[in-house]
């Protein structure tokens, strides 16, 4: 079985999505899109898709031309519900964006590093988030965001600075947060950058490292459950 992941951004890789996905007996397939490769006109033959982050807007198609393919993808996938789907951070975006949501670009105020996270009344019974905590952690690294749904989607998770932080339409799911972010990643941020942005470097740092079991507790477990779900329309398809 195979997971097939769309890189957007040299600097935004899986990070340790692979090790959670090669844990579970699933093969990650990279397409590194900002590279040129080819992204598919379909998942057949895989098991779920994620998309991944990338500091461009969703519809940066002069920039980034290979979007309106994934964006293409994206909506054959989710309306036809041929797979699970992950977006993170601009996959989000991308999620929200496709169905007809709102994506501002540096609206309101930047969340970088450890961020609470708040889970609202949809997660109750959601297939990835049912019986988590009503506060958890993640990492972040964003100053755009989603402002406004999509009719009929359900909101999942807020934080004090960005209010749709989790969204799911259908099996596909996006997040505003970076669950495959490591300390190590978090560490090699650029210092002056986070300061440009109202944040002390060391704080942020000093958090990531408090918090780096917690997190990987937390989004191991919610990266599972969706590679379960994906794992039995596998077993589905192949009867």
């Amino acid at each position: 079985m195979t997971v097939l992941i769309i890189e957007n951004d040299p600097g935004s890789g899986p990070g340790r999505l692979l090790g959670w996905i090669e844990e579970r007996d699933f093969t990650p397939v990279v397409v590194r899109a900002w590279a040129g490769e080819p992204i598919p006109s379909d998942v057949y033959g895989h098991s779920a898709l994620i998309l991944l982050g990338g500091g461009m807007l969703p519809d940066a198609d002069d920039k980034s031309p290979w979007l309106k393919a994934e964006r293409e993808l994206l909506r054959a996938t989710t309306e036809q519900d041929r797979v699970p789907v992950l977006g993170i951070c601009l996959g989000a975006q991308l999620l929200a964006h496709t169905f007809g949501g709102e994506v501002r670009g540096k609206y309101g105020l930047p969340e970088k590093g450890v961020t609470e996270l708040r889970l609202l009344p949809g997660a109750e019974d959601d297939p990835l988030l049912a019986g988590l905590p009503t506060t958890v952690r993640a990492i972040e690294s964003h100053q755009d965001q989603i402002t406004r749904l999509p009719a009929g989607a359900v909101p999942l998770m807020s934080s004090e600075r960005c209010a749709h932080q989790m969204l799911r339409i259908g099996r596909s799911w996006g997040v505003q947060f970076h669950p495959e972010v490591t300390v190590d990643r978090v560490q090699s941020w650029d210092p002056e950058r986070l300061r440009s942005w109202g944040f002390d470097p060391e704080a942020v740092n000093a958090a990531a490292e408090r918090y780096q079991a917690e997190l990987e507790q937390t989004w191991s477990v919610v990266l599972g459950r969706f590679l379960d779900l994906a794992g039995r329309s596998a077993r589905t398809r192949d009867r």
